[in-house]
């Protein structure tokens, strides 16, 4: 590609973390603790009943085993990127990696509830600068017109291992105990441990950078990252407990979403106001960037949001079984699999934006087909449709990685792949809060029209009435069946309208695809340099 190779022209390898060994064999070993963090955000979710029991709590009280670790995912995520550039890329790594695998060895073996959240804090700090550090590496190993295969093993990382994630925990729980969807983290965090220290290069220039940083007097932004932990903590807290907790009718949701607010406008203010940001907010003014932060947010918000819907649609509308339901999305994961290799070459070889944009189609195809189901759909049906919008992520999330980096200096690249990753991040957890408040709303909305339409002076309803009477007698039996199908008919018209809403979502989003630049026309923001 013309535009690749004008971008290749200044890009140097001098960065590189491949160092005499080859490029493949270091994607391979970083992606490997990446890949168990990413499914540790959702490997858990299926354990709560089960962890519940172990400690003697709620349910309630166990979902803090969740909300622990986003929260502090969320925090560390953003400033990962300033973190590895003080401490050192390869030694902030290893640091993210045996705080990981030392925080999962404590989860496992948690006495008690409050052990148990403790560890999932550190657990979250430690992952948290995984995946962001890992994206780093790569674009600075691999030159762009190479990216593409490159970025593939880090979609197999960050779109499999959400999907795989429920299926996997499901069947450690079921065979063995809850303890061991933390423990199985150690032995893989170890041998991770160990080949990155033997593999993995710490560039000479990166650590002249580091020293020079050092020299003139390390300036730490303190307001920054607290801000940065107020916005984002609050932020998480408000999307994953507002809900539950009924949003603005509850006072603490309520103060922690003003606070939450008021944070995040600050930080926008002092970040492009700071010399020496915490967060270099300035990067968003290259159009390349911003526009891949805007897909992303809007992917991490479909992928999340549909892996937490359809099985909550297939358990408790069409009365699945927890496997079951896992494994409608795991068929999906093996057509992102398939399609993976695909969308990395052609990452590298066609426009950008004629992946993105059809893929977001699709993407919105897709859930406009989970908006045609009924309550006879089988198994293979569901399977179906996911496999459909499974098969586009690729082409989303490759091409966004290869995209985001074009016209950015290299030296950025720490702190670009930390803003990329808060804007899917931050997409995942805002789509499930979204997803989770429509539902709730048309169930309302839903609840009311069918209502309204049972009244003998409907046709429908006597004629149904009649027949029902014939079967089942008049009387109690006649009306809970009525009931339980008027439920039914409710909760499944409530996904479909929230289906068709995130749809309208997408569609909404994917034009902006179409002004990504390719690296001829993508310049470094002022003041990036």
């Amino acid at each position: 590609m013309a535009d690749a190779g004008a971008q290749s022209a200044n890009w140097t390898s001098e960065r590189s973390v491949a160092g005499p060994y080859s490029p493949w064999l270091i994607v391979a070993i970083i992606s490997l603790p990446t890949f168990m963090e990413v499914l540790d955000t959702s490997i858990a979710n299926v354990s709560l009943n089960h962890i519940a029991g172990g400690l003697s709590i709620s349910v309630d009280q166990a979902t803090w085993v969740l909300t622990s670790y986003l929260v502090a995912n969320a925090i560390i995520i953003p400033i990962s990127g300033w973190l590895s550039d003080v401490i050192g890329r390869k030694r902030y790594y290893m640091i993210s990696v045996a705080l990981f695998t030392g925080s999962s060895f404590l989860c496992g073996i948690a006495p008690n509830i409050e052990v148990l959240i403790l560890a999932r804090l550190f657990q979250g700090v430690g992952g948290g600068g995984l995946a962001p550090v890992e994206q780093s590496m790569l674009a600075d190993t691999f030159p762009p017109e190479k990216r593409g295969m490159a970025f593939a093993t880090f979609a197999i990382v960050v779109i499999v291992g959400p999907v795989f994630g429920p299926t996997i925990g499901g069947l450690i729980t079921d065979h063995a105990s809850w303890h061991w969807i933390f423990l199985i983290n150690v032995p893989v965090g170890i041998v991770a441990l160990f080949l990155i220290q033997l593999f993995v290069d710490e560039p000479e220039v990166i650590q002249k950078e580091r020293l020079a940083m050092l020299k003139r007097g390390l300036r730490v932004d303190y307001l920054g990252f607290a801000l940065v932990a107020f916005g984002l903590g609050f932020l998480e807290y408000t999307l994953d407990r507002g809900e539950r907790h009924e949003w603005f009718a509850n006072n603490f949701i309520f103060i922690t979403a003003v606070l939450s607010a008021a944070s995040l406008i600050a930080l926008v203010v002092w970040e492009l106001n700071h010399d020496d940001p915490i967060i270099d907010l300035r990067l968003l003014k290259n159009r390349n960037f911003a526009i891949t932060n805007i897909v992303m947010f809007t992917t991490g918000l479909v992928l999340f949001s549909t892996t937490q819907l359809i099985p909550q649609l297939l358990q408790q509308v069409l009365g699945y079984s927890a496997t079951d339901a896992g494994m409608a999305l795991t068929i999906g994961g093996f057509a992102t699999l398939a399609a993976v290799p695909i969308a990395g070459r052609l990452s590298d070889k066609v426009d950008v934006r004629w992946l993105i944009f059809p893929a977001l189609i699709i993407q919105a195809v897709a859930l406009w087909h989970f908006s045609t189901f009924n309550a006879n759909i089988t198994f293979m049906d569901a399977s179906m449709a996911r496999m459909i919008q499974s098969m586009a992520l690729p082409f989303l999330f490759i091409p966004i990685n290869t995209a985001a980096y074009m016209g950015l200096p290299q030296r950025k690249t720490a702190q670009a792949s930390s803003i990329l990753n808060v804007s899917r991040n931050l997409g995942g957890t805002v789509g499930i809060a979204l997803a989770q408040v429509m539902l709730a709303n048309y169930h309302q909305i839903e609840q009311s029209n069918m209502v309204n339409g049972l009244s003998p002076l409907n046709p429908n309803y006597t004629e149904w009435m009649n027949k029902a009477g014939s079967l089942f007698g008049e009387g109690g039996l006649q009306l809970g069946v009525l009931y339980s199908t008027i439920q039914q008919q409710i909760s499944m018209l409530s996904f479909l309208d929230t289906f068709h809403s995130m749809m309208i979502v997408v569609i909404v989003v994917s034009p902006v695809a179409l002004f990504l630049r390719n690296s001829k026309g993508a310049k470094a923001p002022a003041g990036a340099h």
